[in-house]
Order: C-alpha cells, then sequence, then structure tokens
C-alpha cells in the first residue's frame, strides 16, 4: 500500500477514533451527574436528555470529518485515489488536529454539563438557561469541524 494512502487512512481513523472517545468522556461526566440527579428526582429525565446528549456531538464532527477524508480519497466508489506522501501528511496533520479540538472540547463541554444539571436540578424552570452554557463550548467544535473541512478541501489530490 502507498504511504500516502497510509497516512490518509491513519488521520480519518484516528480523527474518528479520538473525537469518538472524547465525546464518550463528556458524555459520561454529564450522565453520572444527571444520575445522581434523577435518583432523588425522576420528574427530571426530560430537562436532563439533552445536557447529557450535547457533549456527543463532537463524536459526530470526527465522524464526519472522518468520512470527508474517506470521500476524497474516492474510497466509497470503484477508482481510488492515491495520495501523494505530502498529501497523506497533510491528510494526516489535519485529522490529527481536528481531533484533539473535538475530543477537548467534549471533555470540556461535558464538565460544563454537569454544572448545568446541577443547575437544573435546584432551579428546573432555568433548563433553558442550562442549556446555554454549554452551547458556549460547541462553538469551539464547530470551529474545529469548519476549520478541518477547509483544510481538507485545500489539499488537491
Amino acid at each position: 500500500m502507498e504511504p500516502g494512502l497510509i497516512f490518509a487512512l491513519a488521520g480519518a481513523a484516528i480523527v474518528m477514533a479520538i473525537s469518538g472517545t472524547g465525546s464518550a468522556i463528556g458524555v459520561a461526566f454529564a450522565g453520572q451527574a444527571a444520575g445522581g440527579v434523577l435518583s432523588e428526582d425522576p420528574e427530571k429525565f426530560g430537562r436532563m436528555i439533552p445536557l447529557i446528549g450535547i457533549p456527543g456531538t463532537q463524536g459526530f464532527y470526527g465522524f464526519l470529518v472522518g468520512f470527508l477524508v474517506l470521500n476524497k480519497l474516492n474510497l466509497l466508489a470503484d477508482a481510488i485515489k492515491i495520495p501523494t506522501l505530502a498529501q497523506g501528511l497533510q491528510i494526516f496533520a489535519i485529522c490529527t488536529l481536528v481531533s484533539i479540538v473535538e475530543a477537548i472540547s467534549a471533555v470540556w463541554q461535558g464538565k460544563v454539563a454537569v454544572s448545568s444539571i446541577y443547575l437544573v436540578a435546584k432551579r428546573p424552570e432555568q433548563a433553558g438557561r442550562a442549556l446555554v452554557l454549554p452551547i458556549f463550548v460547541e462553538i469551539y467544535a464547530i470551529l474545529g469541524l469548519a476549520a478541518g473541512f477547509l483544510l481538507l478541501l485545500a489539499v488537491k489530490i
């Protein structure tokens, strides 16, 4: 197998795996906090769902970037495009950087969601405002996705 293709595929795998891992950690933080609240008041379940799930979006963003790499390489069709070593390294670097942004933002978004969950536990009427707090972290996850998309467009194969 060509070295450029190996690096590009490794980049796709890394961005999917690391972003997904960060999301799993963030969702776990939020889920643990919500579990504690729900053990006391199960009626708050509906208000907890968005707060538990929001750190999971970064996993989707990483999956999307990995999918874009596979599409760029035309791996989902018959005629595979083989990148040069330089192009493969560029894709690998882009995917690595995006995975770091997505994983870190997912973990921190999970921590902010924990604070929002505690807010809803004490003041259920503040559920809408509580959701705004982790959305601020989401902005940077979206910027990471956008940067990855634009940088991948710049790699010509």
